[in-house]
C-alpha cells in the first residue's frame, strides 16, 4: 500500500545518493525501480502527496457528482497549480495532469499502444518535422519490457501495428456489443477494426485484481486494475528507494564550473528549502514542469536556463487534438457501462503522402447520460469550466425529452486523435505576471494548430461521418474543429537529437550540456504520432535507466 502523507514526516535530504529522480509518474517510477533493483541508492522528489488507495472510492464519488469539477478528484488547482494559456486554442492544463505519487497515470485512460515505425522517420519519409535519433527497432525490446512492467492486455489482431515478437502479458478485453454494431458498418466500408491494448488487468496480474467494471477509468479506477505508476513507486521503495512527497523542486543548481548538476533545491510545506545532492539526476516531471524547472534554474552564466544552449527548451510542445462525433440509433447500444475503449482502427495511421497525417480512430462505449448534463443545458462537449452553464441550448422539458429518448442508452460515438507536427511556436514558457504559492513564475502553455493537423482533423471528421451514415445513426453532436480539446498527451519541449544546437538530449536521454542530467519524459519526443504515448514514455524511461546504470 502507498504511504499516507501524515506518516512520512522526514523530508530532509538523503546524504548523497547515487540518483535523484524528480517526479514519480510512469517515467520517474520506472527509472527509480529499475535503478533500485540494480542496487543503487535512489531518492524520488515528488511535488504532490501520496494518495491512499483506500480512498479511491471516495474519489470516484467526487467524479460522479455534477457539482464537482474534474480537477478536484485529484486535488488539482489553487495557487500551487496556477498556469496561463496564450495560444490560439485554450489549453486546460490542470485537467490534463495530476501532481502526486503516480502522476497523471492516476487518471489516464489506460490505452497502451506502440508508436509506428513511421513516427520515428517523419522527415525521411515525408520531408516533415525531424527524424528521431533512434528507430522503432532500437526501442522494440524496451516496448516489450514496458508491456510486462505495466501489465498490458492485448492480442495480435491489428494488421496495421508495428512488428512485435513477444505476446502480450494478458489476454485482450473482448469487443463490446456497441463495437459489434460498428463492425458491420466498417465491413461495408472496407475499414478494419481491432482491439486496443490496455494497461488494465483482464485477469489478476501483479498482485492486482482484474477489471471490475466501475466504468470511471477517467478519472479514477477504484479497484486498481488499471495500471498507475504508484505501483512502481511502491516497488522501488521495496528495493530501498526513498520517496519524499510534497517536495516540489524549485530549481536545479550546478557546480562552480557549470558542467554538472550539484543539487536539486526543493521546498517543503513548513517553508524550508533543502538541497538534495546526488551523483546523477533524472528529470521525470513531464513536458510542462521539466522545461519550467530548467528555465527557473537560469543563472548569470546561463541566462536562458539550464541545458538550453540550443535555445529549444520549452519549444515544440505537442498534444493530440480530439475529433469527436456522437449519434443515436433506433436500438439499444450499450446498457452496461464499460468506461474504456475496446476497439479502434489504425487503418488511417500509416500513409503514403505527407498529408493528411496519421489518425487513431476509437469507437466509444458511451455510458448512459449522467446528471451533469442537466447542469450544462444538454451539452455533451463540456470543457468543465465556467463556460459550461452557457454552452448548452436545451433546458427543461426539451432536455428531459432528449434524455428519455436515450434511455435505454441508444448512443454511439467515435473519437480520433489527429497527428500534430512539432511547431517551434508551440511552447511552454514562464509567465512572470503570475506566480505560484512559492513565488515562482507560472508556466504558460501556447498551443496552436497548423494546416497539417487541420487537414488531418477534417479527414477524420469525413471518415467518422461515413461510418455514422453507414450505421444509420442520427448525428447529435460533433466537436468543434476550430477549438478542439486536447487528449492530455503532453509531448515535446526537451526534444531528442544528435545535434546539440537543435536538441536538448541525445539518444541516451542525457542532456547535451550537462554530463549528469538525464530526462525521462514525453518531453523528449521529436514527433507526436497519433496514438497514446504512455507506453513509449515507459519504454524510453527503461532505456534511460539502463544508460544511467551504465554510468554508475
Amino acid at each position: 500500500m502507498s504511504e499516507p502523507v501524515s506518516s512520512q514526516r522526514d523530508r530532509t535530504p538523503s546524504p548523497n545518493p547515487d540518483v535523484c529522480v524528480v517526479g514519480s509518474g510512469v517515467a520517474g517510477a520506472l527509472v527509480a525501480y529499475s535503478l533500485s533493483r540494480h542496487g543503487h541508492e535512489v531518492v524520488i522528489l515528488e511535488a504532490g502527496p501520496w494518495f491512499d488507495p483506500s480512498n479511491r472510492l471516495q474519489r470516484m464519488e467526487k467524479a460522479l457528482r455534477p457539482d464537482r469539477h474534474f480537477e478536484e478528484v485529484w486535488d488539482m488547482g489553487g495557487p500551487r497549480d496556477q498556469y496561463t494559456s496564450s495560444g490560439d486554442v485554450f489549453y486546460g492544463l490542470n485537467r490534463t495532469r495530476v501532481k502526486g505519487v503516480g502522476g497523471t497515470t492516476l487518471h489516464w485512460l489506460g490505452a497502451a499502444e506502440r508508436y509506428h515505425e513511421k513516427d520515428f522517420e517523419m522527415n525521411t519519409r515525408y520531408g516533415l518535422a525531424s527524424d528521431w535519433p533512434i528507430s522503432y527497432e532500437d526501442l522494440r525490446p524496451y516496448y516489450a519490457r514496458a508491456e510486462r512492467e505495466l501489465g498490458v492486455a492485448g492480442t495480435d489482431d491489428n494488421p496495421f501495428a508495428p512488428p512485435r515478437k513477444q505476446e502480450y502479458p494478458m489476454e485482450a478485453f473482448p469487443p463490446s456489443y456497441s463495437d459489434s454494431l460498428f463492425a458491420d458498418a466498417c465491413d461495408d466500408l472496407g475499414i478494419t477494426m481491432h482491439t486496443i491494448p490496455q494497461a488494465r488487468n483482464s485477469e489478476p496480474f501483479d498482485g492486482r485484481s482484474q477489471c471490475l467494471g466501475f466504468s470511471t477509468c477517467i478519472p479514477v479506477c477504484p479497484s486498481g486494475a488499471k495500471y498507475s505508476a504508484d505501483v512502481h513507486v511502491r516497488k522501488a521503495r521495496a528495493e530501498g528507494a526513498r520517496i519524499v512527497d510534497r517536495a516540489p523542486v524549485q530549481r536545479v543548481v550546478l557546480d562552480d564550473r557549470g558542467e554538472h548538476v550539484e543539487a536539486a533545491v526543493y521546498a517543503t510545506s513548513d517553508g524550508e528549502r533543502h538541497r538534495q545532492t546526488a551523483d546523477q539526476f533524472v528529470l521525470a516531471c513531464g513536458a510542462v514542469e521539466i522545461p519550467r524547472l530548467l528555465l527557473l534554474s537560469a543563472t548569470d552564466r546561463y541566462p536562458d536556463g539550464l541545458a538550453n544552449n540550443s535555445g529549444t527548451v520549452g519549444q515544440y510542445f505537442m498534444d493530440h487534438p480530439i475529433v469527436r462525433i456522437r449519434g443515436t440509433l433506433d436500438q439499444p447500444t450499450n446498457q452496461n457501462p464499460i468506461g474504456f475503449y475496446t476497439s479502434g482502427s489504425e487503418q488511417f495511421y500509416d500513409h503514403e503522402e505527407p498529408t493528411p497525417g496519421s489518425l487513431k480512430v476509437v469507437f466509444e462505449n458511451v455510458n448512459p447520460v449522467g446528471p451533469g448534463r442537466m447542469l450544462r443545458g444538454g451539452d455533451t462537449g463540456t470543457r468543465e469550466d465556467l463556460s459550461d452553464p452557457f454552452t448548452g441550448d436545451a433546458w427543461g422539458d426539451e432536455l428531459l425529452e432528449q434524455m428519455r429518448a436515450e434511455t435505454p442508452n441508444r448512443q454511439v460515438g467515435m473519437l480520433a486523435n489527429a497527428e500534430l507536427l512539432p511547431r517551434k511556436e508551440n511552447t511552454v514558457t514562464l509567465d512572470h505576471s503570475r506566480t505560484d504559492n512559492f513565488g515562482n513564475p507560472v508556466p504558460d502553455v501556447s498551443w496552436n494548430l497548423g494546416s497539417h493537423v487541420r487537414e488531418t482533423m477534417s479527414y477524420a471528421r469525413e471518415k467518422q461521418r461515413d461510418i455514422m451514415d453507414k450505421l444509420g445513426a442520427t448525428i447529435t453532436a460533433e466537436s468543434d474543429l476550430a477549438n478542439p480539446r486536447q487528449a492530455s498527451h503532453k509531448l515535446g519541449t526537451t526534444r531528442m537529437g544528435t545535434d546539440p544546437s537543435e536538441s536538448v538530449v541525445g539518444p541516451t536521454l542525457r542532456t547535451h550540456d550537462l554530463r549528469n542530467l538525464y530526462i525521462a519524459s514525453g518531453s523528449v519526443f521529436v514527433t507526436g504520432g497519433a496514438t497514446h504515448p504512455t507506453l513509449t514514455i515507459a519504454a524510453l524511461a527503461l532505456k534511460a535507466a539502463d544508460h544511467v546504470n551504465e554510468r554508475l
